[in-house]
């Protein structure tokens, strides 16, 4: 298995994929190096370490992919020959089954981005080899497997699938936003994400309507409430600090001047969202009080992760949150590529799933 990370979160990562691996029986070890953007965990088990792993399960993975070969010393006056040669040889396992769609890849770190330009020419070079050879569907389709060439290096290149089902949509599994000339602050597109991230097409359809009601705890300068608005809601804005004027004028928002983690509703809200720089285990407990009390039905909310034992930190806030919601939710976490030292959580109760 080969996951992209955040640069410098490879370490949480790999104790992630190490202790799941573990519970589901799955031998296996991973390997990585620090700021890489990447870790690979190793296996004889590696269909039934996808199947034990779902990339909707997954916290700190951008995305997934399943190693097929890895190609070192390549010469760089011919990188499409060894490529067809490692494909080839994947042909009895494949049975020679097209591709859907080709990305090709590098790290999102600091020594990976320069190889930006080469992956991107390389890629208009081999794509039309692929489909004379038959490796890749004639015009691309979302349903079938895709073809990952990652390169790690100018000489050194690694092969991969993925499943479309099974595996982020966007190359790198990094959602390109853009920031919107109204967004009062870029913490918008924490919220926009998560929405596109942790939510399905479904969900988004039938738990973000217009008319809806949410609470917004510590709102200013308003992103969270200004997605919100658009997504059709009235919001109820908490915070001590100042909210932007056009989010007032919308008529939409009510700006409530109090302490986010003392305030609430008076009636249950449809969503509650929450940004707040706080210990990451008070966060939890308080969006657990939310959801057990009926003040909210959907709620996503920030962690904010200590420096050391991330993972460990991740694991304990969020079985503190699910024991004391004291009720059946469907729970899904991820760092999202606008997070920084945290993670993201949506949670709702698991009928709806």
């Amino acid at each position: 298995m080969f996951c992209w990370c955040r640069p410098g979160f490879e370490p949480e990562l790999a104790a992630e994929l190490t202790e799941r691996a573990a519970l589901a029986n799955v031998a296996g070890y991973a390997r990585t190096q620090r700021s890489s953007g990447f870790v690979e965990f190793i296996s004889d088990e590696a269909e039934a370490l996808s199947r034990a792993l779902p990339f909707e399960s997954l916290i700190f993975a951008r995305q997934k992919l399943l190693r097929l070969a890895e190609l070192r010393g390549i010469d760089a006056k011919d990188r499409i020959a060894p490529i067809l040669a490692a494909l080839d040889a994947q042909a009895s396992a494949s049975q020679g089954a097209p591709y859907g769609e080709l990305w090709v890849e590098h790290p999102d770190s600091d020594e990976g981005k320069p190889l930006a330009g080469l992956a991107r020419s390389f890629g208009n070079a081999l794509r039309p080899v692929l489909r004379k050879a038959g490796w890749l569907a004639r015009e691309d389709d979302a349903r079938k497997p895709r073809l990952h060439v990652v390169f790690l290096a100018g000489d050194h290149v690694v092969l991969a699938r993925s499943e479309p089902h099974d595996s982020a949509p966007w190359p790198q599994g990094i959602p390109r936003l853009r920031m919107h000339p109204d967004a009062p602050s870029r913490s918008a597109l924490k919220l926009e994400e998560a929405l596109i991230t942790l939510l399905t097409d479904d969900e988004r359809a039938r738990l973000l309507r217009d008319g809806m009601r949410g609470a917004d705890l510590g709102a200013a300068p308003g992103g969270w409430t200004w997605v919100l608005v658009r997504n059709g809601l009235h919001v109820t804005a908490i915070d001590n600090g100042p909210l932007r004027q056009h989010l007032l004028d919308s008529g939409r928002v009510d700006h409530l001047r109090a302490d986010g983690f003392h305030w609430q509703p008076k009636a249950p809200l449809d969503w509650m969202v929450c940004d707040m720089v706080e210990q990451p285990r008070r966060v939890a407990e308080r969006m657990a009080t939310w959801l057990r009390e009926g003040w909210c039905r959907h709620a996503i909310f920030n962690l904010k992760l200590p420096m050391k034992k991330r993972w460990e930190e991740t694991r304990l806030c969020l079985a503190l949150f699910e024991q004391q919601a004291e009720k059946p939710l469907q729970v899904r976490a991820r760092q999202l590529f606008h997070d920084r030292e945290e993670i993201t959580v949506f949670a709702t109760p698991a009928s709806r799933r």
